[in-house]
């Protein structure tokens, strides 16, 4: 008898179905890859699991007895646990609040023991290997942090079952380390997990089977040791897909961006690098070695930024905010689209157009006509897949969201592209088009910066790659000789 199955689960909404069959079988001591493309109906399948979505028809049995949960709550006390993709942190709260949130340890007269909640939460993130003091607010935490975070808190539960929704999405190679470690610890305690990654590499490292989702709909299923990952990828896409990387551009001898003893109080120190036209570099580290503060740096979100020099085409340009680095001609991509890369109340079209308000208007007024034929010209160079540009942007998939972003940095006509994990949360599909634009956009001319967490996008993408490590350069290769044993190594 399997832990817990799911038959013919279907949901719609407003008459469009987002899921009409989904399909689902976990063991106990195992864990089960859920695979599947940016809106393969994937989210909404977890949602109904755990009781924050209602569903149309079908079964959920755990222990082989039929369950409906009607909120989270009910799944926990059930023994159903859930990462989710989103982070939801109370941010004046602190680490062990979080974790503990609703369920605080008392004393006499029903008092909060903050002593006691603290050591255990100290006791927790130990065991885990995330190396976090439980008494910090989680306002001061970067966002692999308030990853860490959630991910212990789900499994403060001790549920039998524990669905992980992307939950590596902002760690690095260290940090997904201890996760993966943990994972196997509770594999052998017998419980179930569900586990959701864009990231192949880990499915195939930690995965006993897998199952594929696509258009709403259970395509496919099977052991992780008799599929191959093209096999996985063509169920995933639905197509055969060639490289996973594409990359055609050749870096050109002339020199775009410098920037000299960058350095930023506690965060970087001494940071010097360049980039030519024309190339992608890279810029690997481990969590908070650095490597988002430098962009900031570059990009006048550090008013903690203490010295350093940056020239473009060999003239020096002082960057003070944003704005002065949109008139430079630069632009970032951040690691986190949703809390700062898009508005997500917003339209399609208005966050196309955010950064270019300047060239769209007449004065104080918005030209309506020049701002829809730039976000139209956008949708269709980046085949963002939208009924319409009116749509509220939190309505597309996480691919298209990523899609957007790049089209309201593209409307600057920018020269150096920022991009502090472009690829975070989107499918192998919406991946290949990214690493598209920017092979694209360097061919061209441009020059990227990538900052990636991941090895083999570095390697596959890079045509350089700085290593950061304790806010300092440890090291820099070419990308022919590099490996990703030797960036783990400088990284660390």
């Amino acid at each position: 008898m399997p832990l817990f199955e799911v038959e013919g689960l279907r949901k719609s909404f407003g008459g469009v179905m987002a899921l009409r069959d989904g399909r689902f079988r976990l063991d106990a001591g195992s864990v089960h890859a859920l695979c599947g493309g940016n809106g393969a109906g994937k989210s909404t399948f977890l949602k109904i699991v755990m009781g924050i979505e209602s569903r149309d028809g079908g079964r959920i049995r755990l222990d082989g007895r039929e369950v409906r949960f009607a909120s989270p709550r009910e799944a926990l006390a059930a023994g159903v646990a859930m990462v989710e993709q989103e982070l939801s942190p109370v941010p004046a709260m602190t680490v062990a609040e979080n974790i503990f949130l609703g369920r605080e340890p008392t004393r006499a007269f029903g008092r909060v023991d903050f002593a006691r909640m603290n050591r255990e939460a100290a006791e927790l993130l130990g065991r885990l290997g995330f190396h976090l003091p439980p008494d910090r607010p989680m306002m001061d935490l970067t966002v692999a942090q308030v990853q860490l975070v959630e991910i212990a808190k789900a499994l403060s539960h001790e549920a039998r079952v524990i669905i992980m929704d992307e939950p590596t999405s902002a760690l690095g190679e260290a940090e997904a380390g201890h996760l993966f470690d943990a994972i196997e610890r509770l594999r052998a305690q017998g419980a179930g997990i569900i586990y959701v990654s864009h990231r192949l590499s880990e499915i195939f490292r930690i995965a006993d089977r897998w199952t594929v989702f696509r258009d709403g709909c259970h395509v496919a299923e099977g052991s992780m040791a008799e599929v191959t990952r093209e096999t996985l990828i063509q169920h995933i896409v639905g197509r055969p897909l060639a490289e996973e990387f594409v990359k055609e551009n050749v870096p050109g001898p002339e020199t775009m961006l410098e920037v000299e003893g960058l350095t930023r109080e506690r965060l970087i120190r001494d940071v010097s690098f360049s980039a030519r036209r024309g190339e992608i570099l890279g810029i690997y580290g481990l969590m908070g070695s650095g490597r988002t503060e430098i962009l900031e740096c570059l990009f006048g979100l550090a008013p903690d930024r203490k010295s350093g020099r940056i020239r473009l085409d060999g003239r020096e340009v002082r960057i003070r905010s944003p704005k002065d680095a949109i008139r430079a001609g630069l632009a970032l991509v951040t690691e986190d689209r949703k809390g700062s890369g898009l508005v997500l109340t917003g339209s399609v079209r208005s966050n196309i157009t955010l950064a270019g308000l300047e060239g769209l208007s007449i004065g104080p007024a918005m030209n309506v006509r020049r701002e829809r034929a730039a976000a139209r010209r956008m949708i269709e160079a980046f085949s963002i897949r939208t009924p319409h540009d009116a749509l509220e942007v939190s309505g597309l998939s996480g691919g298209n969201q990523q899609k957007v972003v790049l089209g309201k940095w593209f409307l600057t006509e920018p020269r150096v592209l920022l991009l502090d994990e472009p690829t975070r949360g989107v499918d192998v599909g919406a991946k290949r088009e990214i690493y598209r634009v920017m092979s694209d956009f360097a061919g061209a001319g441009g020059t990227v910066v990538l900052v990636s967490s991941e090895t083999e996008e570095v390697l596959g993408m890079a045509d350089r790659i700085v290593v950061i490590r304790d806010g300092r350069v440890a090291g820099e290769m070419v990308r022919e000789a590099a490996t990703a044993e030797d960036l783990v190594h400088l990284a660390a």
